[in-house]
């Protein structure tokens, strides 16, 4: 077995975008398992935006990750070591794994990859807390029916790609905001959206999603807030909802932004809500079920963007807020 366990861990709090230089990497000995615990070695590893909320000095719902300690990380990996019931070297698992390649990890915090369901990439990315978040983002807080408009925002992201799809499964119209050609293109030719709208090209977003939903918006699954979910608000039908899955343009942004119209919620009789997927972890078997079933016909899918190596994954987070992937964000270890 390996006998060193590199690591990533927080250097310091940052201040805006998380840098490099906010993290360090070290090397520590693998700890052996005590029972009911199991060494990973970690094979892909989720970048994704909340993780520049825990690292903030006051992250709200969760505890913060503090200095000094391994960035906080969920992950794929196969056990190579295991003293736990049900756990044996070789299988497949998830769970808190973190920016390290060798954790070990207690076996009630891992659940077993079924793999009948679909290959460790569909786990990091459809199966995994991506594809779970819009599944119940768009069923259980949106209540999307048949018909209605569903626009998203970060259309072109882990989140959003999987929520728009989810939409049009569901016979809505789907619009998608993405930014950059590439990005809205993607939307058409990949992922079934009805609708894309180019943010970076636009000068009046309001008056954009006006052109492209011109009866106006039923759902709004917004994952960046700040101006877009304003310029959304401008569109709304009569008993709109609006669905506050992230925040990603404010999460790191020196002043954020004041939406200056939340009167229009009184006439249209609309409300939002926002939501967190941890309080659905009773019932993530039903979706993982639902969403393995639209993989296998084709009629749902993810695309994957990933880095290679433990080292990239401080400039990994920087990039979710950069605009720069396209798709679910992951980092290979390799090995398979």
């Amino acid at each position: 077995m390996q006998n060193a366990n590199h690591r990533i861990t927080l250097r310091s709090r940052p201040t805006g975008e998380a840098a490099p230089e906010n993290f360090a990497a070290d090397t520590a000995p693998v700890r052996a398992p005590e029972p009911g615990e199991v060494v990973v070695e970690s094979r892909l590893i989720s970048i994704d935006p909340a993780m520049r909320v825990w690292i903030s000095e006051n992250p709200g719902y969760v505890p913060r990750v503090e200095i000094g300690e391994v960035m906080r990380a969920g992950g794929i990996g196969q056990v190579v070591e295991s003293r736990a019931d049900g756990l044996s070297a070789g299988d497949w698992v998830q769970g808190p794994l973190g920016w390290q390649t060798h954790p070990t990890v207690a076996a009630a915090q891992l659940q077993k990859l079924d793999l009948s369901l679909g290959s460790p990439e569909d786990w990091i990315g459809p199966l995994g807390m991506t594809g779970v978040t819009a599944y119940f983002g768009m069923r259980e807080v949106a209540r999307i029916r048949p018909g209605e408009t569903v626009l998203v925002s970060g259309a072109a992201g882990a989140v959003g790609q999987m929520a728009g799809q989810i939409a049009a499964l569901e016979a809505c119209h789907v619009v998608g905001i993405a930014g950059g050609s590439g990005k809205t293109r993607l939307l058409f030719e990949e992922h079934g959206f009805h609708g894309a709208i180019d943010y970076k090209a636009e000068k009046d977003l309001s008056a954009a999603i006006r052109r492209t939903c011109p009866d106006g918006i039923d759902v709004f699954y917004d994952n960046v807030g700040g101006p877009i979910l304003e310029a959304a608000l401008d569109n709304l039908r009569i008993g709109a909802r609006i669905v506050i899955c992230g925040r990603i343009s404010q999460t790191a942004a020196p002043q954020l932004h004041g939406v200056r119209n939340l009167g229009n919620f009184i006439g249209k009789r609309a409300r939002m809500e926002g939501f967190v997927v941890f309080d659905y972890a009773s019932r993530y078997a039903e979706a993982r079920t639902w969403i393995a079933a639209h993989l296998k016909s084709g009629r749902l899918r993810q695309r994957l963007h990933i880095i290679n190596g433990l080292d990239r994954a401080p400039d990994g987070l920087g990039m979710l807020f950069r605009g720069q992937n396209t798709g679910k964000l992951v980092v290979s270890l390799g090995g398979r």
